[in-house]
């Protein structure tokens, strides 16, 4: 695909629900008692891959275009699936059902795409193991043998919220106490979800504790934005001349606004307005301007919060005067692709100056660069990292498969050009 320039951009962008709380509002209310009922959803094919794998196990969830009705089985309902359960290109789908039917009282096998059976499941499979999960393979197809597991006091080893949450999901049906100690906060939508729904859960700034849970009741879930598909617009009205953007019902839970953090740092105008509650999470409307950038070092506990959104930070850093240093996120190896390796080899081809770390990556920005061939890696946020790229090079730009976008963002490429005017 030729990728279009526009000119300028200008306008308001409603982005799609927010993908992580999409797929939990799904989990969890597949095994809550009652009615979930989910406005704002995420008709993206992650999201899709999570429904498809809980209707395999006898759940009724109707879904159209201005909700999705989740009838809850309970904790105990779920039914043994009659077939492999396929998560598609999902590492949240993978990871959180691991600790769901770790502690069913059947065996379930789940296994992916080509992506997703190179992704690593150990880190999911090997804490489980501690509460007495029996699962075989640190890799899709993973076999899961339903069991009785017991709590634990586990020290994270690394910021994710996918281990967490499958830990968390486990600790409902574990017998005794589950702590989770953090080293840095990761994202909290289960955790605000849980406790909404009744469970016995409590936070106490890094250390979560979950204990048994008899039921969960569920709840209405009104999904905003989600941040990460914000970014690409929020970078985009940064470094386009002449131009503004609002991003419109964004999530702003603060274990995800590193990157309004980061380009504040950098000397971006961004305003929040009309900030309000929904359904425990912070909710504003984002307003971003053209802005001349300087060039920051990001690293340390900033990097859970903003980890989706560092390729394109990464473009930002482009357009910036000076150095921009990305370290502390080896996390980029173990997603889509190695978004660390894909990010300096796509835009080397245009002439940019950035050098890839054990960690991370250095970008020497504010050089003009040229239009290339790039290669998405299947990767949806490389895809849509790279079309914000190529609307300052000089000359045209490629992409090899723009239809990883709809991953996260069916209609990403549709938004983005209505904002030529």
């Amino acid at each position: 695909m030729i990728i279009k320039k526009i000119s300028v951009a200008n306008g308001a962008v409603r982005v799609p629900g927010d993908k992580s709380i999409s797929h939990r509002a799904v989990m969890l209310g597949s095994i809550a008692d009652g009615i979930t009922e989910i406005t704002g959803f995420l008709m993206g094919a992650d999201c899709l891959s999570t429904i498809d794998c809980f209707r395999k196990m006898g759940v009724d969830i109707d879904v159209s275009p201005e909700k999705v009705i989740v009838k809850g089985k309970g904790l105990r309902g779920l039914q043994r699936p009659q077939e492999t359960l396929y998560t598609g290109n999902s590492g949240t789908t993978t990871r959180l059902l691991c600790g769901i039917l770790a502690a069913q009282d059947f065996d379930t096998s789940i296994t992916g795409d080509a992506s997703i059976e190179k992704r690593p499941m150990g880190r999911v499979t090997k804490p489980l193991s501690l509460m007495g999960a029996q699962i075989e393979n640190e890799y899709c197809p993973l076999h899961i043998h339903g069991t009785k597991l017991h709590g634990i006091d586990y020290k994270m080893s690394v910021a994710s919220a996918q281990v967490k949450t499958a830990i968390i999901l486990a600790g409902l049906y574990a017998d005794g106490t589950t702590i989770i100690r953090e080293t840095e906060k990761s994202r909290d939508h289960t955790e605000l979800m849980l406790g909404a729904m009744g469970a016995d859960i409590k936070v106490d700034g890094l250390n979560i504790t979950v204990n048994k849970t008899n039921s969960l009741k569920a709840v209405k879930v009104n999904v905003p934005g989600d941040i990460s598909s914000a970014a690409f617009f929020m970078v985009l009205g940064l470094i386009m001349p002449n131009s503004c953007i609002t991003i419109e019902n964004v999530g702003i839970n603060p274990t995800r606004t590193g990157i309004i953090d980061v380009l504040r740092n950098m000397g971006a105008d961004i305003e929040l307005n009309n900030i309000r509650e929904s359904a425990g999470e912070s909710v504003a409307d984002i307003t971003v301007r053209s802005s001349s950038l300087k060039g920051t070092e990001i690293g340390g506990d900033i990097i859970p919060r903003l980890i989706d959104e560092l390729p394109v930070i990464a473009v930002a850093a482009v357009f910036a005067k000076g150095q921009t240093v990305i370290k502390d996120a080896q996390e980029l190896k173990v997603k889509e692709t190695n978004r660390i390796r894909a990010v300096v080899d796509e835009f080397s081809k245009c002439g940019i100056d950035i050098t890839e770390t054990d960690d991370g990556m250095i970008i020497n920005g504010g050089k003009d660069i040229h239009g290339a061939d790039f290669k998405t890696y299947g990767d949806h946020r490389m895809a849509m990292s790279l079309t914000v790229l190529a609307q300052l090079a000089d000359g045209e730009s490629t992409l090899d498969d723009s239809d990883c976008a709809c991953v996260s963002y069916p209609d990403f490429f549709d938004d983005f050009y209505r904002l030529d005017n």
